[in-house]
């Protein structure tokens, strides 16, 4: 129970001090995660709304809410979709842009200096342990064994 709980833990604690950072741009770590998502799509920074959410993993009704509260802020646009008539894209606007940028640069300071914490031995080690973990956590046929069920 030691490992998962700390690997629990830190997550906690590495959610709350990501969003932080976040916060002082005025965002949620979701809606980080949209602008993000858009600003690697390289210019025109524009996405299907069913792209953004499938890449992010979340439902579309997560989506919409998200959207909403960027495009209330002035971050990203919906315009028509060119390709189809009946849809309409997401659009980074030149200050969602500018916000981004200045955001993920912001991320990244943070990250490092969460990382700067242990020495980078340690750092280079908790790395390649987690990688494992992950590729097989990841692997379709990895299911651990359910014990003490009814």
């Amino acid at each position: 129970m030691g490992p998962i709980g700390r690997i629990m833990r830190c997550s906690a604690l590495l959610q709350r001090r990501l969003g932080e950072t976040f916060s002082t741009f005025g965002m949620s770590a979701g809606e980080f995660d949209v602008l993000a998502t858009l600003r690697r799509s390289g210019a025109p920074y524009c996405l299907s709304p069913k792209a953004l959410f499938s890449t992010l993993m979340i439902t579309s009704g997560t989506m919409t809410h998200r959207l909403q509260r960027l495009e209330a802020n002035g971050w990203v646009l919906r315009v028509p979709n060119s390709q189809d008539a009946r849809s309409m894209l997401v659009k980074l606007t030149p200050a969602g842009l500018d916000l981004i940028d200045r955001a993920v640069e912001a991320h990244v300071e943070t990250e490092r200096a969460i990382l700067a914490l242990s020495e980078p031995t340690s750092v280079t080690a908790l790395d390649e342990h987690l990688s494992a973990l992950l590729s097989e956590l990841e692997r379709p046929d990895c299911e651990a064994p359910v014990k003490g069920g009814r």
